[in-house]
């Protein structure tokens, strides 16, 4: 499935210890750009909307769009342009909208009137970087009706237990992922599979998406390239499901 990014506004604010090092900061402190200005975007908030010279849409149907990937789509300053938001999602029902929080206690009150059980394309999704944070965002996440629920163990800090809410039914997918750039935290991969073997015990699909720039993998470190990260984690996952036949 082809995966696009929307991000109808920018900036955001540290709220846990998964924010520390930010790639939305880390890059916006290079660009001169003060990352807590939340601001509407200017061209492109309506980009899942918008067609080419031919008349087809951008964004074609199918595809998955990480939404408000440089933000959080729960933040109070974007309480005034949320309500569009949603109807632009409304309106591109044959497309699936991956949106991401670390404030799940806001999710409640900011749905549309007609969310119902949910829009049947749009994935939910909670970041947990630590125990501490699963412990507190799961039992929320849990409570708010949606479809499709995924977790985000990223920027993963340490061992995370999810076994607890992964009884529960109701999490479609985990996807786990390190940090990155300059001060990145480790990201150690005996975590990742103990992860990987909490879904395999409820059926729950993993993905492993990113290793960060800071992999241990089997006692060893390794610093990797922001652009490698992704494929060494592939490979990372080959090497899961290769280690299971064995």
């Amino acid at each position: 499935m082809a995966r696009y990014m929307w991000s109808p506004w920018h900036g955001c604010h540290r709220c846990s210890p998964g924010c520390k090092n930010c790639y939305v900061f880390y890059l916006d402190k290079i660009r001169d750009k003060d990352a807590n200005i939340v601001s509407k975007t200017k061209t492109n908030f309506n980009l899942p909307l918008k067609k080419d010279r031919q008349g087809n849409f951008k964004i074609p149907s199918g595809a998955s769009v990480a939404t408000c990937f440089t933000s959080d789509f729960f933040l109070e300053e974007a309480d005034a342009w949320r309500d569009e938001a949603w109807q632009i999602i409304k309106k591109r029902n044959d497309v699936y909208f991956l949106i991401c929080t670390k404030r799940p206690e806001r999710i409640m009150q900011c749905l549309p009137l007609d969310w119902g059980a949910g829009y049947e394309n749009v994935i939910l999704t909670v970041t947990c970087e630590n125990q501490q944070m699963a412990d507190k965002r799961m039992p929320i996440f849990l409570t708010i009706p949606a479809k499709r629920k995924f977790v985000f163990v990223a920027p993963i800090l340490e061992n995370v237990n999810l076994d607890s809410f992964l009884e529960s039914g109701q999490i479609d997918e985990v996807s786990v992922g390190g940090e990155s750039y300059d001060f990145a935290r480790e990201c150690n991969f005996d975590w990742v599979k103990n992860i990987y073997a909490s879904c395999k015990k409820y059926n729950v699909d993993f993905d492993f998406h990113q290793t960060g720039s800071n992999f241990v993998f089997n006692g060893k470190r390794f610093k990797i390239k922001h652009h490698d990260e992704y494929s060494q984690a592939k490979k990372a996952m080959e090497y899961l499901k290769s280690s299971e036949k064995d």
